[in-house]
């Protein structure tokens, strides 16, 4: 088996920062081969404006996988319906992005890729035009067939996994079930196993309330669903500890303990890890059959043709997909 991963790289929101960040990418060698999925009228629109040199390779799948030289791009054609001006949201592009999820999800399934990378989509554009779209993660996940995923984010010191993720604060204790975390716990340990090499990962476990409800003086979560949950994990032999506070949990004493930590809800854990490592921060999709990663940031429509956006998070994200699928071809 090669040991050059083929990594497929959704270029977004054609009229956002996602074109740039793919061209600015190319300007470096990369060590595995990297299949942008885009017009490449677009990109060599967007190389014009950003004054950088590009050479565009049509993508042979046929072929065997290579690292891909600096200044050049090796793309897999998706046609846009009309011109895009940077910066500037067009519905009528709105099939073409969903397009190239649609061949970076085939390339997965079929196993072409070893991974896709995605770079940042507008969903409100993408359902301005009647298309319905609530984002990557589930479009990946009805795609697989999967009916359970996990959102995590990772920078090199921390790894923060989500119970919940985009849910109004009132609605969570509600969406935390027995049953539902510990699926989330299973998908979070095995998702460790084989992509990180972590032959038993350790993980630390958020309450849901201050201080862990205090006993059950300030809220019962804990004692209901939390402790009987990580009680059972335990017995099958994965090491989750918890619930632990919240704000205490994240002092780098007790981090150095722990692989990973999953936290309740979105707000209790992200905003610690983005102020840790906001632009190298990767957001990753566990329980999918193939390995997704993608940026910590949006479209960024203003800084779209400037030249001002930083691909940072995007080479982390490739960086992270490249480790992970190389783990995951070790035996």
């Amino acid at each position: 088996m090669s040991e050059i991963c083929r990594i497929a790289l959704t270029s977004g929101e054609p009229a956002g920062i996602g074109p740039d960040l793919c061209i600015q990418l190319a300007q470096q060698a990369q060590r595995h081969q990297i299949i942008v999925i885009a017009d490449p009228e677009l990109l060599q629109q967007r190389a014009d404006e950003l004054g950088l040199p590009i050479k565009l390779i049509e993508f042979d799948p046929d072929s065997a996988p290579k690292p891909v030289e600096a200044g050049c791009i090796v793309y897999l054609e998706s046609k846009l319906a009309e011109t895009v001006v940077a910066g500037k949201l067009n519905p009528a592009n709105s099939a073409y992005v969903i397009n190239t999820l649609q061949l970076a999800l085939n390339g997965c399934l079929d196993g072409t890729f070893d991974a896709v990378v995605t770079a940042p989509v507008h969903k409100g554009v993408i359902n301005d035009a009647q298309v319905p779209f609530s984002g990557h993660t589930e479009f990946f996940a009805d795609g697989a067939g999967v009916n359970k995923v996990v959102m995590m984010l990772a920078t090199p010191e921390l790894r923060v996994a989500l119970a919940t993720t985009h849910l109004p604060l009132r609605d969570v204790s509600d969406a935390i079930t027995q049953q539902s975390l510990l699926k989330i716990m299973h998908i979070l340990a095995q998702s460790l196993q084989q992509g990180f090499g972590l032959k038993h990962p350790r993980i630390a476990v958020c309450g849901l309330n201050p201080h862990a409800g205090e006993g059950g003086h300030l809220g019962t979560e804990e004692q209901t669903v939390i402790e009987p949950v990580i009680k059972l994990i335990r017995e099958q032999g994965y090491e989750f500890n918890g619930p632990w506070p919240a704000d205490t949990i994240f002092v780098k004493s007790r981090l150095a303990d722990y692989d990973a930590v999953l936290a309740m809800y979105h707000d209790q854990g992200l905003p610690v890890l983005k102020h840790q490592g906001f632009g190298d921060a990767v957001n990753i999709t566990l329980g999918l059959p193939f390995i997704r990663t993608s940026v910590d940031h949006g479209t960024a429509l203003d800084l779209a043709g400037s030249g001002k956006a930083s691909a940072t998070s995007l080479q982390a994200a490739i960086n992270m997909a490249e480790t992970m699928s190389l783990t995951r071809r070790t035996p």
